[in-house]
């Protein structure tokens, strides 16, 4: 649900990081008009597939740790710097197990922006990991793994973590119930979104670049591309489209924090 709600403004986060000028609704506009209304939910398959395994990962991984941490507390309560630790745990681990279907969503939603000729046109998810093992075998699955993972274990230490503090500190405060999980999410929403843009930019050129024809790439790690960018444009150029990436990753993070918490109520009703 929240990655059907969202695909249209990731699509413009990644059009904005690939160069691309303007409003988020003149670049929306823009696609519209050149590629088509589908053109929006283009990757929908690889963001889905995503979400799949890297959430589902991170977010079972998250509170297995939370639990082994309350369990070896002596008043069964985690510190920030445990919640923190945690997160960035969670994080790295699933997006290993997510970075293929990450790779092949990038490529998916960059193809529009590439000269013809260079156009990879995978069909969907399943066709790009398909051609990807063809064409650069099995590694190629984990082009900008390493980005990937240090993008995920900011994200969901901000997400994560915040999230757990905030609630702490809602309860403590007199809130209960439905306020204490809409605010925690949104909390969580922004310092998820701060913590991981740089790199969420980084790892976007590193999944989108090709060879140069003399068989080079433009950056040789996540380390390179990052220096290069700081040098050609400055420190705010990893923040290019904070807005849309923030309208992008705040209601994902809500929606995915609220139904894991009916969840968890659902659970606890069933006694599961």
């Amino acid at each position: 649900m929240a990655t059907c709600c969202i695909q249209p403004l990731d699509m413009v986060k990644v059009r904005i990081q690939l160069g691309m000028t303007g409003s988020p609704f003149g670049i929306a506009s823009h696609v519209i008009k050149t590629e088509g209304v589908g053109a929006l939910y283009r990757g929908l398959s690889a963001g889905l597939l995503r979400q799949a395994t890297y959430t589902t990962a991170r977010l079972g991984l998250f509170e297995q740790f939370m639990q082994t941490l309350r369990n070896k507390s002596p008043n069964g309560e985690v510190s920030i710097q445990g919640k923190a630790a945690a997160g960035l745990a969670a994080g790295g681990l699933g997006a290993l197990v997510g970075s293929p279907a990450d790779l092949s969503l990038v490529r998916m939603q960059a193809d529009g922006t590439l000269p013809m000729e260079q156009r990879r046109n995978y069909k969907n998810a399943g066709d790009a990991l398909i051609r990807i093992v063809k064409e650069e075998g099995v590694g190629g699955l984990f082009a900008g793994a390493g980005p990937t993972v240090v993008r995920a274990m900011s994200l969901n230490m901000g997400m994560l973590a915040s999230n757990e503090q905030a609630k702490e500190m809602l309860k403590q405060a007199g809130f209960q119930g439905a306020p204490v999980t809409f605010g925690a999410s949104a909390i969580a929403g922004f310092f998820a979104s701060f913590f991981s843009l740089p790199f969420d930019f980084v790892k976007t050129q590193m999944q989108k670049q090709q060879p140069l024809p003399d068989g080079t790439l433009t950056y040789k790690n996540s380390v390179d591309c990052a220096m290069q960018t700081l040098t050609k444009h400055g420190p705010m150029r990893f923040y290019a489209g904070f807005p849309t990436y923030y309208v992008r990753i705040a209601p994902h993070a809500m929606i995915t924090l609220i139904a894991l918490d009916a969840l968890k109520e659902m659970q606890k009703k069933f006694g599961l």
